[in-house]
């Protein structure tokens, strides 16, 4: 088959979108994101559920991070397209769904997914093969970062307005990224239009982790130095606020994981929790 010939997404990818799509396969309800169109897109093999990090026990913290963290992405989408924010920017989109997902907000907003040539290339005949397609509204936007290339710039190019404020969300990007990519990344982001949000997520060292959840980070990290993507980067909260404002955002808070964890598993009784090693920065221009 042709995409067989297209460099699938890396594997952190397909592992988040896995997770997502195990939620729904093995926690009762209510569940905290309903997603299995990145499994679709993914098309792993019938014994996904059988690969070692797909672990119903030993990896549901993660699981529930993923599922938080997209939530909370959601949910603001959603608020900041209240106030009429109609632009949506998704750095290292990989197998986001949201597009697909969510179409009665999606199509009301012009989405701008960034990533790698290769991933992008995939996506859209995967969207394609699977009878999604890729609606006016949806920008696909190869950017080649190994090579240099300026995201904001190839935004721009597909379309993007500068003079409106937008969401710009990354998750799950900085741990493989260079504290100096970054810093980067947040000037570019504070130098849009006033009222732009940016929500990042990022790792915390292992010693403001709690003590239940550092066997796990370690394994995590163990895991993606073996596929290849090391985490490379780990930030404090107070560093992290001091990046952003350095860059120049008017505004800058630090949402921790366990206000996730209150926010969307207070009431659960199956005990499922995230683990703590992420949190967010939620900045505006």
């Amino acid at each position: 088959m042709a995409h067989e010939q297209i460099e699938a997404p890396d594997n952190t990818a397909v592992r988040t979108a896995l997770w997502r799509a195990m939620h729904l396969r093995i926690d009762p309800p209510p569940h905290v994101v309903e997603d299995e169109i990145g499994l679709q897109l993914a098309a792993p093999g019938d014994d996904w559920r059988d690969r070692p990090d797909m672990d119903p026990q030993a990896t549901s913290g993660f699981r529930a991070a993923i599922v938080a963290r997209a939530r909370f992405i959601e949910d603001l989408i959603a608020e900041q397209a209240d106030r009429g924010v109609n632009q949506y920017v998704i750095l290292g989109a990989g197998l986001d769904t949201f597009a697909q997902r969510k179409q009665e907000l999606a199509s009301r907003l012009r989405i701008f997914e960034i990533d790698q040539p290769d991933t992008q290339a995939w996506k859209r005949h995967r969207l394609v093969e699977l009878g999604y397609g890729i609606p006016d509204w949806l920008h696909l936007v190869p950017v080649d970062f190994e090579a240099g290339a300026s995201w904001s710039e190839q935004l721009f190019t597909a379309g993007f307005d500068p003079r409106r404020p937008a969401v710009v969300v990354s998750t799950g990007v900085t741990m493989y990224l260079t504290k100096d990519a970054t810093a980067a990344t947040l000037r570019q982001v504070a130098g849009l239009a006033a009222g732009t949000t940016l929500a990042m997520t990022f790792l915390l060292p292992t010693g403001l982790v709690d003590d239940a959840d550092r066997p796990g980070l370690r394994a995590s990290e163990e895991g993606a130095r073996a596929s290849g993507t090391p985490f490379i980067s780990f930030y404090t909260p107070q560093e992290m606020l001091a990046l952003a404002r350095e860059a120049g955002f008017k505004d800058a808070r630090h949402v921790p994981g366990t206000l996730l964890a209150e926010r969307y598993f207070t009431d659960r009784t199956d005990g499922l929790r995230p683990s703590s090693g992420e949190n967010v920065l939620l900045a505006t221009t």
